[in-house]
C-alpha cells in the first residue's frame, strides 16, 4: 500500500486503538498492521462519509430566518407589553364600579428598627390576596403584574383595612391610593325612580347621606365624565348635561364617599343597558333622530305616561314633530314647562315663561331631556305606535283619551273637566 493510503487510513485511528492493535500483533508497527488488514468496502465507504464536509446553509435563507425570528419575537413582546400597559394604566376597560373589602385578617404586623434606634410597628397586607380580589371584581386582569407593581410602589404598607368603592377608571396607582384614603364600611341603598330629574336625584342622594347638595351639584356641573361619549363634557356649568343619562335603578352607595363615583355608577348602568345595548343599537342607527333626541323624546314620554300608553304618547310626539297638522309643530307638553319653571306652573306661565323648554312658545324638542327615563320609555321612543293622534287628555278613569282632531280633543277635555280630572 502506498504512503498516501497509509496516511489516509491511520488518521482515523485513536491512540487506544493503536495500542490494542499493537498488543494483538505482538508489537508490530501501525504501518504493518494496516498493511496486513486491508479495509473492507463498507469501512472505506464509512471513512468517506466521515470525511465528507457538511454543506453550508444558503446565506440568504439564513438572513430571512433571522429576520422572521426577530420580527415574530418583537410582535409577541409588543403585544404582551400593550396588554400589560392597558391593565396598568386602566385603558380600554369596561366601566365597572364595585366595592372591595380588605379585611384586617390579611395584615401582619412587624417591628422595624429605625435609624435612630427606635422601633415602630409596620402593618403589611398580603398583596396576593388583594390582587386576587381585584381580579375577581373585574378591576385588573393580571394579578401577578399588579403584585410586581406593588413591590416597586411599596403598596403592601400603604393599603389599609376597610371597604372601598373602586372602578375601572382607576389605574394601579389610583387603586392603591384609594385603598389607603377612603375606606368606609357604611353604605346606603338608594332607589332612583323613573322620571326623576337630575335635581331630584341630587336632593335624594343628599337626603340619604351620599354627599352634600353642594358637592353633588358641583360634580354634576363640572366633572368631566370622559368615559361616557353621550355626556357633553364641552359645555360644563349646568346639571342639565346629565339629564336623561342617570339610569333609574336601585344602587348601593357609600355614605360620605367620592360623589363622582355615585354619578359614574348611574352613567355606567345607562351605558350598559341603553347606549351599548346590542338589542337597541340597530333601532338607534335606523332612526332619523340623534341619540340625544331619542332620549329627550323618551323623557317626555316618561313624564306624560300613565304607565300603559307609552307607545301612543310617543306617536303623538312624532306626529307633532313631523307634521304641521293641527299643532304647527308645537309639542305643547306641560312637563317641559314645569321643568323650566322648577315649580308648579300657573296659567300665566304658558304665555310669559321665557325658556326653550316652554314648548308652547317654541317648536320642536327641548334642548335636553327633562328627566331620566326608564328602558320602557326609551323603547317606546324608538318604536312609536302607528296612529294619527295629535292630542291626549287624562280621562275620568285615570287613563289618557287620545284624539286626532282639535274638535275631538275639546270634547274629551270637557268630559274630563266634568268628571273633575285635569289635562
Amino acid at each position: 500500500m502506498s504512503n498516501r493510503e497509509d496516511r489516509y487510513h491511520t488518521t482515523s485511528w485513536d491512540g487506544q486503538q493503536v495500542q490494542r492493535q499493537q498488543a494483538s500483533f505482538g508489537g508490530s508497527s501501525p504501518r504493518n498492521q494496516q498493511s496486513s488488514r486491508p479495509a473492507s468496502g463498507s469501512q472505506q465507504a464509512s471513512g468517506k462519509k466521515k470525511a465528507k464536509k457538511r454543506k453550508a446553509m444558503n446565506p440568504i435563507l439564513g438572513i430571512l430566518l433571522w429576520v422572521v425570528i426577530v420580527v415574530s419575537s418583537s410582535a409577541i413582546f409588543a403585544g404582551v407589553g400593550w396588554m400589560l400597559a392597558n391593565d396598568l394604566c386602566a385603558f380600554n376597560k369596561t366601566p365597572i364600579e364595585t366595592s372591595v373589602e380588605i379585611p384586617e385578617e390579611w395584615f401582619t404586623e412587624t417591628e422595624v428598627t429605625q435609624d435612630d434606634g427606635t422601633t415602630k410597628t409596620v402593618s403589611t397586607v398580603d398583596m396576593s390576596k388583594v390582587a386576587a380580589e381585584l381580579k375577581e371584581e373585574g378591576l385588573i386582569e393580571y394579578p401577578w403584574f399588579f403584585r410586581l407593581f406593588s413591590v416597586f410602589y411599596k403598596s403592601s404598607t400603604k393599603i389599609k383595612p376597610g371597604t372601598y368603592t373602586l372602578n375601572t377608571d382607576m389605574d394601579y396607582m389610583a387603586l392603591v391610593r384609594e385603598m389607603h384614603t377612603t375606606g368606609s364600611a357604611e353604605t346606603v341603598d338608594v332607589t332612583i325612580p323613573e322620571g326623576y330629574s337630575v335635581q331630584q336625584i341630587i336632593d335624594l342622594l343628599a337626603e340619604k347621606g351620599v354627599g352634600t347638595v353642594e358637592d353633588l351639584t358641583e360634580t354634576a356641573q363640572e366633572y368631566v365624565f370622559d368615559d361616557y361619549p353621550f355626556i357633553d363634557n364641552e359645555n360644563l356649568g349646568s346639571i342639565s348635561r346629565l339629564e336623561g343619562y342617570l339610569y333609574p335603578d336601585t344602587y348601593n352607595f357609600y355614605v360620605g364617599g367620592d360623589v363622582s363615583l355615585a354619578f359614574k355608577s348611574m352613567l355606567s348602568n345607562f351605558n350598559t343597558k341603553v347606549y351599548a345595548n346590542e338589542d337597541l343599537s340597530a333601532l338607534f342607527e335606523n332612526s332619523d333622530y340623534t341619540f340625544q333626541e331619542i332620549i329627550t323624546i323618551a323623557s317626555l314620554i316618561e313624564k306624560e305616561t300613565d304607565g300603559t300608553d307609552r307607545e301612543k304618547i310617543s306617536s303623538v310626539i312624532y306626529n307633532r314633530l313631523e307634521n304641521a297638522g293641527e299643532t304647527a309643530y308645537y309639542l305643547q307638553i306641560d312637563a317641559s314647562l314645569v321643568y323650566a319653571a322648577g315649580r308648579a306652573i300657573t296659567q300665566e306661565d304658558y304665555e310669559t315663561l321665557d325658556s326653550p323648554y316652554n314648548l308652547y312658545q317654541h317648536t320642536g324638542l327641548p334642548p335636553t331631556p327633562i328627566a331620566n327615563p326608564g328602558l320602557a320609555s326609551i323603547k317606546a321612543a324608538l318604536q312609536p305606535a302607528d296612529t294619527d293622534y295629535y292630542y291626549y287628555v287624562l280621562g275620568a278613569d285615570g287613563t289618557h283619551v287620545f284624539s286626532s282632531t282639535l274638535s275631538e280633543h275639546e270634547k274629551a277635555k270637557a268630559a274630563a273637566a266634568a268628571a273633575g280630572t285635569t289635562n
